[in-house]
Parts: C-alpha cells; structure tokens; sequence
C-alpha cells in the first residue's frame, strides 16, 4: 500500500481520449519528439571540462544516447529499470499479476520508480566517478543538468508511447543509429577536426565512402580493402536482417458466425521483436561502462577490466565485448585471443537474448494465453475446431515458447556475428534499426489503411 501512495505522486502524461488516434495526430506526435531528441542531443552539458568521449561511441549507439549533451544518460535508465524489474519477476521474487488491471498499474508504477531512481543514480555515479568530468565546482549543475535531460527522454517515450506510433525508446535507437550510420559513410571531417574536403588528396577523411575514393586515388591498397569490406559488410547484413525478419507462422483462423471466411494469424520468428537485443546489448555495454568508470574512481583496475584508450583489454568488460575481427584479419592483427572473445561474445549474445525474450513474453502479455484471449475476443476461432479459449491456448502453445526461444536464440546469434565483421555501425546497431524501421512502417502502414477505409478500419478493429 505504502509504493501505491508513492505512485499517486509520480507525474504521468494523460492518455487520448479517443480509442483510435487518427493518422495525422500520431504522425505529428512522433515527429515533434523526433525533433525534440535531435535538439536535445545538441545542447551540451555546461560546466563539462574536456572529455575523452570517443571511447562512449558504441554505448551511446545502443543507449539512443550523445554524450556530452544533455541527453548523455539516453535510454539507460528506462532499459536498467526492466531489465531488473524483469529478472526479479522472472525468478519469482516479486509476484505481479499483468493479467489484471490493478498488476498492470502495479507493475507500471514500480518501473517508473525504478526508472527515476537509476536517472539520479547514473547522473551521480556519470560525474563522480569521471566518466564525464565536470570543471571543479560545477559537478552538482552537470549532475541537475543529466538529471533533467533523464527525466525529459523518459517522458517523450511515454508521449510516444500514448500518442504517437511505438516506443519512444525504439526510436530513439532507429534515429541515433541513423545518424551515425550517415556520418560513418559520409563523415569529411578527419580525426585531427581538418575538413578533408578542403584538401581530398592529402587529409585523410573519416566517412567510408570518402576513404573508399581516396584510396583509388593515393593507390592505398589497405585502406581500400578496409573501407570496400565494411560498405559489403553493412548491405549484406541488411538483406539478412530482411529476410530474417520476413520469417513467420501462421496460424489458420475462421470465424465462427462468417462460414468459408478465414484469415491467418501471423507469428513472427522473432517473438519477442528487438527487445532483447536491446536489453541484452545495454546490460553488456552498462557492464563496460561502469567498468572503466570504477577504474578511473578507485585508480586501478577491477574484475569489470582494465581499459585502454576507452577500450577494454582484459576482464569481463573485454571477455564480453567485441573487436573488428574482418578488419584485424584484413591488417594482419588477428589473434587467438581475439578468435575465442568473439566465440564467448556469440555464447553470451545468444543466452541472455534468449533469457530476455522469455521474460518479455511473460510480462508484457505476449503469451499463449493472452494471445488466446485476443483472438477469442475478435471472433476467431483454429479453423477446424469449435470456439474454446482452452483449445486456442493449447494450439497457441506448441508456437509460441518455442518461437520465443528459437527466435531469441536466432537473433542473438544474428545480433553477435554481425558486430565482429565490422560494419559501418555495429551489427547489433544496424539490426535494432532495421527491424525497428519495419516496425515503423508496419505501424504507420495499418494506421493509414484503417483511415482511409472505414470497412478496412472496422475489420482492422476486430483483430
């Protein structure tokens, strides 16, 4: 009763009115917090001193976040905050029902507590323990600052969330993986702040399309090879993820008062979607930030590793992530070592996906019996039997685990092979964008068809 109390507390964004929100209202809602995330990420912290930022770039990728800026903590605490209310479910520790309204607000409730706790918690520990150094006597402003720009990420997801088309959290990712994958093919500006531009033939360029035309040029046969590979890397993998994404069963339906009419009901491969990539890449790069941020508090190295340059070389930290092995082996600095952290970064990809997505399933009402509720709700019964939510149950189960554990495995696997063969982003980066993308579409997609056909607008209901 007491966290019930606190909850009344907590500020909350008002759901529509209207059940269905039209197209334009969705559309407008989304682009404004698209448009606030950009402006956001290019306000900087005032009172940071100088910082090695570079090393933040690939958590920053899956965090939806730009250090340096006022929006640094990205999706961190949103993804924290699941990820521990997930595993404290899922090994029964906590017993919420979700099924139930009041479970649902329960749940709802404690997330957003625990949401606002790791804002204030990751500002704190961001600034005191150096990760982003503040100028002596400006820590508690930067800490305000981080706090605010926390607060300002979880709210625009929730505004997503209620009155635009998916999460916020998800775009947030499509949109930074976006930019960044722009930025690494066509970046000018070299690792010294010169515009190659202004000089093609001698200042080398960041961009890989650029470095792939300066190479042809200054006959540099390395770099060629190096930028050729990364451009083939990145297309390849975005025909995989396609066609991986194409993957489904589908279920044969009818209705019972409609005779001879019938519709399939579609159940992707990948059950649980992108989020266990997300969840299971922000616990590993949280890993490795809190890593090199204990180093540089107590002065030495931790079982979390030791880092160099913002890399990890030794720990868990480096036994856990990934290195370029296309472009080490393309320059002749393959080591075995290198071999088997690549093999314990696909193990440990693959469990915690597939741990993340049971989880997810269980708790967010993707089950067997929720989706036997649905569909019994709409109508539907499995072509062939009479209209029993036990008897949907029971098909529903021999798909839906087994989906969900084959599909969290699958892309667990497809998520880790793809970031050792060094695309223009990470391959989990550029796989979060792609089927987030899809997503997108999917949803802007139904959205329009239900506007412009009333009797398609109507059917779509039903389902």
């Amino acid at each position: 009763m007491g966290l019930k109390k606190i909850f009344q507390f907590i500020p909350e964004l008002t759901k529509p009115e209207e059940k269905k929100l039209s197209f334009n209202v969705k559309l407008k809602w989304t682009l404004i917090v698209l448009g606030a995330f950009f402006i956001l990420a290019n306000i900087p912290l005032f009172g940071l001193s100088a910082n090695a930022l570079s090393r933040f770039e690939y958590l920053a990728t899956i965090m939806g976040a730009d250090f340096g800026s006022i929006i640094s903590l990205g999706i961190g605490p949103i993804v924290m905050a699941s990820i521990i209310l997930q595993l404290l479910t899922g090994a029964e520790i906590i017993n919420i029902d979700t099924s139930t309204v009041e479970g649902k607000k329960f749940f709802q409730g404690l997330q957003k507590l625990l949401v606002f706790f790791f804002i204030i918690f990751e500002a704190v520990v961001y600034v005191l323990m150096n990760g982003l150094q503040a100028i002596p006597g400006f820590k508690g402003i930067v800490i305000l600052q981080l706090i605010l720009g926390g607060l300002a990420i979880y709210y625009m997801n929730e505004l997503c969330e209620k009155w635009g088309f998916g999460s916020g959290v998800s775009l947030f990712i499509a949109a930074g993986v976006a930019w960044r994958l722009i930025t690494s093919a066509f970046q000018f500006i070299g690792t010294q702040g010169a515009n190659c531009l202004l000089d093609f033939s001698n200042t080398p360029c960041s961009g890989k399309i650029l470095v792939l035309i300066q190479s042809i040029i200054n006959r540099y046969p390395i770099e060629f090879v190096s930028a050729f590979a990364a451009l083939v890397v990145t297309v390849l993998i975005f025909l995989a993820v396609v066609w991986a994404q194409s993957l489904k069963v589908e279920i044969p339906l009818s209705y019972g008062k409609v005779r001879g009419y019938g519709v399939k009901w579609p159940l992707s491969f990948f059950y649980a979607s992108v989020i266990p990539v997300i969840l299971a890449a922000a616990l590993i790069a949280n890993l490795q930030l809190f890593g090199g941020l204990l180093e540089n508090w107590l002065g030495h190295a931790t079982w979390l590793g030791h880092f160099s340059n913002g890399q990890a070389v030794s720990g868990l930290s480096f036994w856990l992530g990934h290195v370029n092995i296309l472009e080490l082996a393309i320059r002749g600095g393959l080591l075995p070592r290198y071999i088997l952290q690549g093999v314990i970064h696909m193990i440990s990809f693959i469990i915690l996906c597939t741990m993340f997505s049971v989880f997810w399933v269980k708790s967010s009402g993707m089950d067997a019996k929720a989706q036997a509720k649905k569909i019994a709700s709409s109508g539907l019964q499995v072509a062939g039997f009479r209209q029993d939510i036990r008897i949907l149950e029971s098909i529903l189960d021999r798909y839906v685990m087994p989906l969900t554990i084959m599909g969290g495995a699958a892309i667990g696997l497809l998520a880790s092979f793809t970031n050792l063969l060094g695309a223009l982003v990470s391959g989990t980066a550029i796989l979060l964008v792609i089927m987030i993308m899809f997503q997108f579409y999917q949803n802007i997609a139904q959205q329009h068809m239900t506007d412009m056909n009333p009797a398609m607008r109507k059917f779509m209901g039903n389902i």
